[in-house]
């Protein structure tokens, strides 16, 4: 599949509580495994036809970001959700 040139073509809707959370719990396994073992080594690596080298803290600071940028998502999604309804007789 090619990739997109925009979003024009694309619709969704937000991400739910839970999405959000399962985000943040893939975000930090992805921290944890790049923390074990010494895999913070600053050698460069890149993965055939991946695009440029980069490192492992460049990895882990860009996965640092995405954390605290999905958790203002969450901090920010509303406590409460009400609906209304008109129950008088037609």
């Amino acid at each position: 599949m090619t990739d997109l040139t925009d979003l024009s073509q694309t619709t969704g809707e937000p991400l739910t509580e839970s999405q959000i959370c399962g985000i943040l719990a893939q975000i930090d396994l992805d921290i944890l495994n790049l923390l074990r073992d010494g895999k913070l080594a600053a050698l460069k690596y890149s993965a055939p036809g991946a695009g440029p080298q980069t490192d492992r803290a460049a990895n882990l600071q860009a996965l640092l970001q995405a954390r605290e940028s999905y958790q203002k998502l969450l901090h920010n999604l509303p406590l409460w959700q009400t609906t209304s309804a008109d129950l008088t007789p037609p």
